[in-house]
């Protein structure tokens, strides 16, 4: 599981995300702003007050939080199994 270090507010719903391997990268919300529990961003100063909590998502008023994991993978165009290779499926002979 990877954890999110360091989080930069930037303009039109961007965060730059730091890891904790080093990675760091930009991430668009803004496709996500005004929908559902979302909605809660049409006031862009809460967007602003983006924490990280203590699992390494972000956090926004107890109200939100995005998994680090799923930022990642979206980030370094990844699939779910290369980032936990338990995942992969095994051949099971009998």
């Amino acid at each position: 599981m990877r954890k999110i270090t360091n989080v930069t507010v930037l303009h039109n719903y961007k965060l730059e995300l730091e890891y904790d391997d080093g990675l760091v990268g930009i991430v668009d919300l803004s496709h996500l702003a005004g929908k559902g529990v979302f909605s809660l961003w049409n006031d862009y100063d809460v967007f602003r007050k983006v924490k990280i909590g203590s699992s390494g998502e972000l956090v926004w008023n107890d109200q939100i939080d995005l998994c680090p994991d799923s930022l990642y993978l979206k980030l370094t165009n990844q699939k779910p199994e290369d980032l936990f290779p338990n995942l992969k499926q095994r051949a099971v002979y009998a």
